[in-house]
This record gives structure tokens, sequence and C-alpha cells, in this order.
């Protein structure tokens, strides 16, 4: 199989590269780059110069192909390239909200709405058997990630009320320079929280935990939706993304049920692991896990779970791979099998 990058040239375009060019079915023919384009992607990127490619302005046919441009222009391109390529995975927000109305009052206008109806949320852990049936799969976002596999297990036993605190690396921010989100000075030795009046990645996360609550209901929604109050934080590290998520259970559960519950979700599930201590954001580091562990505080009635991952990796282009591999009807973790790197 033949695949292709359009925008090689940000972080989760790189990332792509490196983890593509380990795998055992797939080659990666043709990278985009229009800032650098007629360039050696190793003139670039040195560390990707064994790959031996040039980058282009754009692509030919190849069999299947990453989007990894902003909001908008993917979705501008996106269906062009569903006539070049028979899979197109987006790494940008453009196909993640299924309603129109929700998508267009957090990103304007959309290019493309005809395609929301067909584009499949590409989450593997809650919606494998679609994603192998996708031709158009919207990639998560690395925030959404580490919060909806941190509350599913346990989204249909708690109050509609959930609380996810949540702490990313400067990596999520891209390459683009931005002076409060990657400059240096700004950066360094210090933790700030965004988006209070509203994060993009808030209406997503609700869309998919809300689901996953009516699902497990069998369908029987409560009546009362579900409110997700996300904060997200910028702390200076390179990669990572450890999400503390907060609810109060419906009704009582011990921590060896909850745990139960937890273990029983993710038991088939190569990248997802439910672990017996907090996890750190360092025991993700450049692969494609996410460690989750729920803690129910008796007294409180609270359950607390915290979730780790790589951004760039599981909250991007290793979740493509992912994607890319049930689509195409691969072994699941085909060219991710690489331990994290610790310390």
């Amino acid at each position: 199989m033949k695949a292709g990058i359009v925008n090689v040239t940000g972080y989760a375009g790189a990332e792509l590269a490196r983890l593509l060019a380990c795998h055992p079915e797939v080659r990666l023919t043709q990278v985009t780059g229009r800032s650098a384009a007629g360039k050696p992607l190793g003139q670039v990127f040195p560390h990707l110069a064994p790959l031996g490619l040039a980058i282009q302005e754009d692509l030919d046919e190849v069999d299947v192909c990453f989007t990894a441009l902003p909001h908008h222009a993917s979705a501008e391109l996106v269906p062009e390239l569903l006539r070049r390529a028979r899979w197109v995975i987006d790494i940008s927000a453009d196909y993640r909200l299924h309603d129109l109305a929700t998508y267009e009052r957090w990103y304007g206008h959309h290019p493309s709405p005809s395609l929301l109806p067909e584009a499949v949320y590409g989450l593997p852990e809650l919606h494998w058997p679609a994603i192998a049936r996708a031709r158009l799969v919207a990639n998560p976002g690395c925030y959404p990630t580490a919060s909806i596999l941190g509350l599913a297990p346990i989204i249909d036993a708690v109050e509609p009320q959930v609380i996810v605190d949540a702490k990313s690396g400067v990596s999520g921010a891209g390459r683009t320079m931005k002076l409060e989100v990657n400059h240096y000075c700004e950066v360094n030795e210090n933790v700030q929280a965004y988006g209070l009046q509203g994060h993009r990645h808030q209406p997503e996360i609700a869309q998919e935990l809300q689901e996953a609550r009516n699902r497990a209901r069998e369908h029987a929604a409560d009546g009362v939706p579900l409110q997700v109050t996300f904060v997200p934080h910028l702390v200076p590290m390179t990669r990572g993304i450890l999400a503390t998520c907060y609810a109060r259970l419906a009704q009582p559960l011990a921590q060896h049920q909850v745990m139960e519950r937890y273990r029983a979700f993710y038991a088939d599930q190569p990248f997802t692991r439910v672990v017996d201590a907090p996890p750190a954001t360092k025991q993700t580091l450049g692969s494609n896990l996410c460690l989750v562990y729920p803690l129910v505080q008796e007294a409180t009635g609270q359950v607390i779970v915290i979730s780790c991952i790589d951004n760039l990796v599981k909250g991007a282009a290793g979740q493509a791979i992912h994607n890319m591999n049930l689509m195409l009807g691969l072994r699941p973790t085909a060219g991710l099998e690489g331990l994290a790197v610790y310390p």
C-alpha cells in the first residue's frame, strides 16, 4: 500500500512520517508541504532523511492519505483527496463534530459539509467496527482522546456533570509561532490555564461521552444532557497530556467494581491499559499508549480518573495509523509496537 501525507512540515505530519517509516505493510511514497515544496524532506527534518523523499506541492494518487492541515484548509482539500485515494484520515477538526451547526459555532463555515454524515470519529476503542468500513475517518483531538478514554467506561454510572482538568505539552500548539504558547521565555517555568470561556475540544468531548452514555443505557437517555466542563492547561514540556477527570457516582460503587468495569471495557484494546497507580506522561512518551487509572473516593462518592497519552502519537499520528490499519484490514498494532521512551 502506498501512503501520502499532506502537510508533513507540522509536528503531526513529521511524526506520521517517522512512524510510517517502520510500518511493515504500508510505504510512505509522497509528502507535501507548500512552504517547503521542492526541498528534500531530510533538509527540513534531518531525522527523516533516510526516507529519501522530496516535499511536493500536491499529492498524486496514493492508496491512503493523511491530512495534517489546519481546520478549514483540510475540508477544502478532502473532497479532491477522496478522488485520488481510497482512504483518507483527517487529523484536523473538520469532520469530528457530527452536527454542522455545532461545527460552525466553534470553527466557522464548513467547506465540505456534505461529507460530515459519512465521516467516522476515529477513536478505535469506541468505534473500531465503523472505522473498519469507512473511507473517511476524523482523527480525534489530543485532549479529547485522553478525556474520552478516561471517562467512557464509567460515563453511564455517574451524574450528568463531569469535569476534565487537562495539561498539555507545548507541541500540542503546533509549529507556528505564537508568543504565549510556544515562545521559550513565556512557557518555561510557567503553567497556565486557557480557553476558560470555551475550548474547541469541549464539544468533541461532550459529543462522544454523550453518545457513549446513551449506548451504555441501551439508547434510553435519561433526559438530562451531559454537561462537560473542560479546562486545559499548558505546561513547560515538549510532549504529553495528563487529563484528570472528575464525576460523582450515581450509585455507590467500590474501587474493585470500578476497576473491573475499566478492565472489561478495554480488555481487547491493545493501546489503552488500565494501571494500578496514577500514571505519568513520561510513561507514554513516544508510544501509542493511553494509560488510565480510576479511583473511587468512597467518602465523597466521586470517581477520579487520570489518563495519560503522548499528544503527538496516541493524540495524533499513532492513532491515525491505528485507524489506517483498521481501514485497510491490517493487524491493528502494525507499525505501533514500539515501547515508551523512559525516562
